[in-house]
């Protein structure tokens, strides 16, 4: 769903595209159209996946990522939320012969971001780097994706991944453990975005993982425990041209069944057919959701200070799992200014499942409605 990464890598592609001699770099249009994603992978067809090697990177598709959002509480009830996403873009699909051990075929971009839900406070932090010398990479075993010092690592002794980023005011150290195996997402892992063949893309996600660590704002530092949830795709065909962007949910409820759902949203605002999702029973049985399945409606809005109106308060409604729930911020105020400006925040939910009570937390990230 990540299709901020192609406004993020704007940044870094004059420097990391500057040819050995001396050529200006391509611009950005060059690296997106048609003709530039000749010698890439598609998402064409299901697949099968494989663990612990499709943690790893994909580098024959033009990007991936990999994407950590949690809800988290401290001894005393503190209740933080959390986001480390980690791109890989690729530049071309291959690059031509050189000397020089600067040059590299992939951009990786990190985005940081905690609420600290007690003192109302949102903090953002954006890193970016060449996949050369070692500054940023990935690999699938042992697993590691990293960008200088932020990092997501399996720990060889325990399996565990440590989830590792600091800036200067704020940063989180957390272990996180898996609950439950990946869940493939679309039809066995292939999520289709449009109509048009090869807009799709591989995509899985851990909805538990058991978290625990630290978060640091300013000198001070947090012991925190809560889950987390992990979301991997990898593709190479961007969105179809009349779509604008999407909300995206990501529900842990308290019954331990999840839900997963993006609605993608056309230039009218309309809901495009190809929406989808997943829900997870308490039972581990995997559901695939169509458009059709999952009722959206807005109940409230919040106008960003930077200009833009975000939805901030939903129904949603399941009728094929009897769920009828509200969502709602923790707060208002969640907005990542980097490259490209997106709402990505820690919710609540409240409701209920074939009649009775239901709670939950998760992640919502809406796309498309500030420039």
């Amino acid at each position: 769903m990540k299709r901020i990464l192609i406004g993020l890598v704007a940044l870094v592609v004059a420097s990391v595209t500057i040819a050995d001699d001396g050529e200006p770099p391509s611009q950005l249009a060059d690296l997106l159209g048609a003709e530039a994603d000749a010698g890439f992978a598609r998402a064409l067809e299901s697949r099968e996946f494989v663990f612990p090697a499709d943690h790893g990177p994909h580098p024959a598709f033009r990007n991936e990522w990999w994407y950590v959002t949690g809800n988290l509480d401290d001894e005393d009830g503190r209740r933080f939320g959390f986001e480390l996403t980690i791109f890989r873009f690729a530049l071309a699909p291959s690059v031509a012969e050189s000397t020089s051990r600067w040059r590299t075929e992939h951009v990786y971009i990190a985005h940081l971001a905690i609420a600290h839900v007690e003192d109302e406070r949102f903090y953002v932090a954006q890193r970016y780097s060449r996949g050369a010398l070692g500054l940023a990479g990935a690999q699938a075993v042992p697993f590691n994706v990293w960008i200088d010092d932020w990092s997501i690592a399996e720990q060889p002794d325990s399996g565990a991944w440590l989830l590792s980023a600091s800036a200067s005011d704020f940063g989180i150290d957390v272990e996180l453990q898996a609950l439950q195996p990946p869940i493939l997402n679309g039809l066995d892992g292939l999520s289709k975005k449009s109509a048009d063949p090869g807009n799709a893309s591989y995509y899985y996600s851990i909805t538990r993982l058991g978290t625990r660590g630290t978060i640091r704002i300013g000198e001070r530092e947090y012991t925190v425990s809560g889950l987390s949830w992990l979301d991997r795709e990898w593709s190479t065909s961007a969105l179809a041209a009349d779509q604008v962007g999407w909300d995206w949910f990501a529900l842990q409820l308290s019954d331990g069944s999840d839900l997963m759902f993006y609605g993608l949203r056309k230039n009218d605002g309309t809901k495009d057919a190809a929406s989808a999702g997943t829900f997870v029973s308490e039972n581990g049985n995997i559901s695939h959701l169509d458009t059709g399945d999952v009722e959206i409606t807005v109940l409230d809005t919040w106008q960003s200070p930077g200009g833009g109106t975000y939805p901030s308060k939903w129904r949603l409604v399941v009728p094929r799992f009897g769920l009828d729930m509200t969502v709602k911020p923790v707060m208002p105020n969640q907005e990542l200014f980097t490259t490209v400006r997106y709402w990505e925040g820690a919710v609540d939910v409240e409701g209920a499942r074939e009649g009775a009570a239901i709670t939950g937390r998760g992640y919502v990230e809406l796309a498309g409605y500030a420039q």
